[in-house]
């Protein structure tokens, strides 16, 4: 599949990913819901895993802590943070303020993968990143606000995981640091429930039925295993800093969706952030498909 086809599948998948989260506030807590999404990813990967024999290289010396990092600060940190954050703030919020991402993956792709972003680029992330201050600055000191910068004070984390699996040896098929994403990420995730089933006086909310099954499915399967493949296809291809601009822009899409689900109520500075969003990953995505044009 074509790397730059592979961003956009993937933006549409993880478009809907902030509504899923909030249709599971008051269903599942959030460490909990990442918890089991991730074993519903694994269970995703193992027919795949054990048909081309590849188990092996998930728990290999040389790679299996590096696998460890990416799922703890790729997967069991930030979703959880990100979850817990609609609590306080709305889908299209959480999903405009994550491009916040962004500023870290320009940072982080310059300092450790020597990947220098053109003039082009540069102003492209800064339309994207217009829109994350124009949010903030407007929902400052509100209720929203904590959750606000709990999603921007989370981004760097999937950023450093995901220039760790840029740096993985070549020979790595993308689907196999996409198993090991979700496997390595078990460990920390179980910590954290052992943690909170001792400190939450209420306990972990988990109430059966068809909205926890569909949230489940969507986390497990489509947000955690193909949504990951389709990303690590593109980033092993392209640019970091590029993928990700593009990807970024995805809150278009989960800001129509909540807004026609009742989650938010039309404001003119959420439509002037999102006009800035897409206008910036549709510029990046321009000179992408321009130096495959190239090669």
């Amino acid at each position: 599949m074509n790397p730059l086809l592979a961003v956009w599948l993937c933006w549409a998948i993880v478009g809907a990913s902030p509504i899923a989260g909030r249709y599971a506030v008051g269903i599942v807590s959030p460490v909990l819901l990442v918890f089991l999404g991730t074993l519903a990813a694994v269970a995703f990967f193992a027919p795949w895993l054990t048909r081309h024999h590849k188990w092996g290289e998930l728990f290999a010396a040389q790679t299996r802590w590096k696998f460890l990092f990416i799922g703890t600060f790729g997967t069991a940190l930030p979703f959880s943070i990100l979850l817990w954050a609609l609590h306080y703030t709305t889908p299209g919020n959480a999903a405009i303020l994550q491009q916040s991402e962004l500023f870290y993956s320009l940072l982080i792709a310059a300092l450790f993968l020597k990947e220098i972003p053109s003039k082009q680029q540069i102003w492209g992330s800064m339309l994207i990143l217009a829109g994350v201050v124009l949010i903030l600055l407007k929902e400052q000191y509100t209720p929203r606000w904590t959750g606000d910068l709990m999603v921007v004070g989370c981004t760097w984390m999937l950023q450093a995981a995901s220039c760790l699996a840029k740096k993985l040896p070549s020979h790595l098929d993308h689907r196999v640091i996409a198993a090991a994403r979700n496997i390595y990420a078990l460990p920390a995730l179980a910590i954290i429930l052992l943690f909170l089933s001792f400190t939450t006086p209420q306990g972990l909310t988990f109430k059966p039925g068809f909205t926890a099954l569909w949230v489940l499915l969507y986390t497990g399967i489509f947000k955690y295993g193909w949504a990951m493949i389709l990303w690590y296809q593109a980033i092993r291809a392209l640019d970091l800093g590029k993928v990700t601009a593009i990807y970024l822009s995805y809150p278009v899409l989960s800001f129509i969706l909540s807004l026609l689900l009742g989650f938010e109520t039309l404001h003119l500075y959420q439509l002037f952030g999102l006009a800035l969003t897409l206008a910036g990953a549709y510029w990046v995505s321009i000179i992408v498909k321009k130096q495959q044009e190239q090669v």
